[in-house]
């Protein structure tokens, strides 16, 4: 019995937890539970071409869809802010944050270390710039100036 137990507190946890994937259902932006919208979040659509999708895919498998859609709404527990914080990474493309999704692959290698490169390049030039400043006279004139006027 308690084996039951413990595996009922594993599952509910995961649920809980977006499945360990983001995997939500999105209520306050949903029409019915908030299973499209929920799948619209994670895999970056929009909320209503999610929808088309949907009743593209009922017209064509009918009820199985019906189905589908009752098993994500039982499966797939309601987004709450405090797990949402909790899975995100950092693009550095845009350097921010971002909820994490399954099916994003980052740009390959030879992008990545490019666009690393670049901004060390481009720290390097402030900090030259910077040394050059903090070693010339003019920093000591201003920095007397700066004395003189307290």
């Amino acid at each position: 019995m308690r084996h039951y137990r413990d595996r009922d507190r594993r599952y509910d946890r995961r649920r809980r937890n977006g499945w360990g994937k983001n995997l939500y259902r999105n209520t306050e932006d949903g029409i019915i539970a908030g299973v499209c919208a929920g799948l619209g979040d994670h895999f970056e659509i929009a909320h209503w071409v999610m929808r088309v999708i949907f009743i593209a895919v009922l017209v064509f498998a009918g009820p199985v869809t019906i189905m589908a859609y009752i098993i994500c709404w039982i499966l797939l527990a309601p987004r709450r802010q405090e797990y949402y914080q909790e899975y995100v990474e950092y693009d550095e493309q845009h350097r921010r944050y971002r909820p994490m999704n399954i099916f994003r692959y980052g740009d390959d290698v030879n992008t990545r270390l490019a666009r690393a490169n670049e901004r060390l390049q481009d720290a390097l030039r402030r900090v030259e710039t910077m040394e050059a400043y903090v070693t010339s006279k003019r920093y000591d004139f201003d920095k007397e100036f700066s004395r003189m006027s307290k």
